[in-house]
């Protein structure tokens, strides 16, 4: 009986500078085996000439700044045309508006260029198995903006929550990483994770950047 096998997920990337994109995709075959490589383009135009039904990644890693087309066109780009494609941000730009932006427009995740072998695994696994990678430090720019200029995106309904799942709420939108919120609460890590979990059904959410969004929305961080 010939065993079934499960197609690898495919990736693309999408990036000016060849020798990054190169080197990239031989850190990918080092950390992980389980993925193909779809194709590579040097920009967005380059991608629309290469990208079809057949070989339609499941996860884009994306540059911003390219020539022709940047990062943003293409992000746009793909939400109309290939909505299925996730997109992971793989830049050098830190800047805060930049990553609001695009976590605005629907992106998976967003990385340095100079990200280590262990994250670049993490993040590839968390987007394709859950939908998402938001590390503490994009959760706080994110928090950062949204207390700057308000947000209508997050969730309408109320919910009830205890006092110690609304300090939880209030400390999951600071930077704090969530052993350090454990601390704070003089709680195990494996009882911060039943209240983000018991959170995340509650509320309706799916990450820490939608609790965010709730928590700014309802008033339980101030503006």
């Amino acid at each position: 009986m010939t065993p079934i096998t499960t197609p690898k997920p495919k990736l693309a990337l999408v990036d000016d500078h060849t020798l990054f994109r190169k080197g990239l995709i031989s850190l990918i075959e080092i950390v992980s085996s389980e993925y193909s490589i779809a194709f590579e383009a040097d920009n967005g135009k380059d991608l629309q000439q290469k990208i079809n039904t057949e070989n339609q990644p499941d996860l884009l890693l994306l540059d911003i700044h390219m020539p022709d087309m940047d990062g943003f066109e293409v992000v746009q780009w793909l939400n109309t045309h290939y909505p299925l494609v996730k997109v992971l941000i793989v830049s050098m730009v830190q800047k805060e508006e930049t990553i609001v932006k695009m976590l605005r427009m629907g992106v998976k995740g967003y990385l340095c260029k100079d990200v280590e072998p262990k994250e670049l695994k993490e993040a590839l696994h968390s987007i394709l198995n859950k939908g998402y990678y938001y590390t503490d430090f994009i959760t706080g720019k994110l928090v950062h903006s949204l207390q700057t200029n308000g947000d209508d995106t997050a969730p309408k309904n109320g919910a009830v929550m205890n006092d110690r799942e609304k300090e939880f709420l209030k400390l999951a939108c600071s930077e704090m990483t969530y052993n350090e919120i454990a601390s704070k609460m003089f709680l195990s890590p494996k009882t911060i994770d039943g209240y983000r979990n018991a959170l995340f059904e509650k509320l309706n959410v799916k990450s820490r950047v939608g609790l965010a969004l709730y928590a700014v929305r309802h008033g339980y961080v101030e503006l």
